[in-house]
């Protein structure tokens, strides 16, 4: 897996870099003030449309706008809000969740722009089984716009889809099995494969049935599993309420101050806040993305702008809300500075040269470890570049050698010698597993049982989601007659992923950050490019909004009504 590492990590800080992440907040910022701080309209006007206010069943759609929010909500409230915040504290600290909101935020735009032009332009040739996203809305617009152009809008629309099947497959798929396996490994003792197979086995049952089975199955799975959730967050922030505003200004603080390094965060600094907080939300939330689009495309309308509205209260509830509640759950435990949850007999002994050093193997007793387990090492050497501190993270794997257990650390390059922290290590709680033993720490077992029946409930959600997504990218690249071959790859992967060859932190967070990486690359210049449409379709609605035309059976304005004749 070393060498795997390597190349993951190579091409996730090609694509994950400091110039990328301020254009696609500055992309929110841009489509925030153009709309008048859209925010507030998806927030007053938005909650209205999906109580069925303005719903009409002989609009073309699969899907009314609660399961199309669902289903959106079912690839965004996953186990990114569970394991990806987590992800974000422990390589970011706590200054991350600070922008996590402001991606949340400037997120509801982009997100009400990128659904608003995929409604505008989606394919509805089959009223009851509509097709849309970022493909179509590039595929259309540009050939609409000059029809020398067309090719450029092809070349777009198949990248796009094939960045929405890698993606589907990495962070959509194999980062929720992973998580799913992890945590049932951690507090059930069942093997990787096991997970895997029942959770493909249930995947699977659901995506063959297409949008209308996902819609009615996130509109049932995705209230219920988040309204547990919150209720066991609040016992917890309960026990420790006395720390939530302590913890709140910490995030403030953090986001804009270096964190000192403590137990096993081994420091962060304000960069590092501001990559791992940017990346996680939207990782957690999709703005920018335009994958929730293609979900919200299948639903019931004939007013574009009204599903961007509904699509705009994602990132809300996404991060705002739920990630919120994750964060303040980890951080008011301690669980992500605890001491070292073990302690060696002796030091393991360090040999090496002046490039690179390696450590003896460490023995452990005891019925608390498992075969493959990660634990990690903080050791001090030179400055670590990721954090502005000296203290680096040592990952190791625990082995089983007849009735006892091995450890085995990678080696450390560095010019200087490295030196322990402490007389102790620590097990590497990746992901969901982490937010677990927080909750544990209130009430033994809470977690074990919470975290586990919610990473399975939030996998599948966003599972299934995505399973959508990569097929629509299939569609449109192929037809719909590849969309089986699909799903058995799609469902393959889902298998895969929980036998074992994600190990660690690191590992999990380049995986899922190339996934998302090569998406935002494609979808971005095609909100750049055609923007403009949706913001002048926004304004048009609210206009109608405010003067009551929109309580009268007067159809929408249409493409050519809005932005003239397409070019011939």
């Amino acid at each position: 897996m070393g060498d795997l590492s390597s190349i993951l990590a190579t091409i996730n800080a090609v694509l994950w870099n400091e110039t990328w992440i301020y254009v696609i907040a500055g992309t929110g910022v841009l489509f925030t003030v153009w709309s008048g701080f859209c925010q507030y309209r998806a927030l007053s006007h938005g909650p209205k449309v999906l109580r069925g206010a303005y719903s009409d069943p002989s609009d073309p759609g699969a899907i009314n706008h609660f399961q199309a929010l669902s289903a959106a909500l079912s690839g965004t409230v996953g186990l990114g809000n569970i394991g990806g915040v987590a992800l974000a504290i422990t390589l970011g600290g706590p200054g991350a969740i600070f922008w996590m909101w402001i991606v949340a935020i400037m997120g509801m735009s982009i997100k009400l722009t990128e659904v608003t032009l995929s409604m505008l332009y989606r394919n509805t040739h089959d009223p009851d089984n509509p097709h849309g996203g970022p493909m179509w809305v590039a595929d259309k617009a540009f050939s609409r716009l000059k029809p020398e152009l067309k090719w450029l809008g092809k070349t777009l629309a198949v990248l796009f889809s094939l960045c929405v099947m890698l993606s589907s497959i990495t962070g959509g798929n194999m980062f929720q099995a992973w998580n799913v396996a992890d945590v049932t490994n951690e507090y059930f003792g069942v093997a990787g494969w096991i997970s895997g197979a029942v959770l493909t086995a249930v995947v699977a049952a659901v995506i063959v049935g297409g949008i209308k089975r996902i819609g009615a199955v996130a509109g049932t799975l995705v209230p219920v599993m988040v309204f547990f959730y919150v209720i066991a967050g609040f016992f917890v922030l309960f026990t420790h309420y006395d720390r939530i505003p302590s913890m709140l200004a910490l995030i403030v603080t953090s986001a804009f101050t270096p964190t000192d390094a403590s137990g096993a965060f081994i420091g962060g600094t304000v960069a590092s806040a501001f990559l791992f907080g940017m990346k996680r939300a939207v990782f957690s939330n999709e703005a920018g993305q335009g994958s929730s689009a293609i979900a919200h495309s299948a639903v019931k309308t004939n007013e574009p702008v009204r599903e961007g509205l509904v699509a705009g209260l994602e990132p809300f509830i996404d991060t705002i809300v739920v990630c919120t509640f994750t964060a303040l759950i980890i951080l008011s435990t301690g669980i992500w500075n605890r001491a070292p949850d073990a302690g060696f007999t002796s030091l393991p002994q360090i040999s090496g040269s002046e490039s690179n050093w390696s450590f003896s193997q460490t023995r452990v007793s005891g019925d608390e470890w498992r075969d493959a387990e990660p634990v990690l090492l903080i050791v001090e050497g030179e400055e670590n570049p990721s954090t502005g501190h000296s203290r680096h993270r040592i990952a190791g794997s625990v082995a089983a050698v007849g009735n006892e257990f091995v450890i085995t650390w990678q080696d450390y390059s560095g010019t200087e010698k490295p030196r322990f922290t402490s007389d102790g290590f620590y097990k590497d709680h990746v992901g969901a597993t982490l937010t677990a033993k927080a909750f544990d720490t209130v009430t033994p077992g809470l977690g074990k049982w919470l975290i586990t029946i919610a990473s399975w409930l939030f996998a599948i959600s966003t599972i299934i989601a995505w399973g959508y997504y990569g097929e629509q990218g299939v569609t449109y690249i192929a037809g719909e007659k590849w969309i089986p071959a699909f799903n058995v790859v799609y469902c393959l992967l889902t298998f895969v992923a929980t036998l074992g060859h994600i190990k660690t932190s690191a590992d999990l967070d380049n995986l899922t950050g190339i996934g998302l990486g090569v998406i935002i690359y494609t979808n971005l210049p095609i909100l750049w490019i055609f923007g403009y449409q949706a913001m002048r379709a926004y304004r048009d609605y609210v206009a109608r909004l405010k003067s009551g035309k929109l309580d009268t059976d007067e159809p929408p304005p249409t493409l050519d009504e809005l932005f003239g004749p397409a070019r011939n």
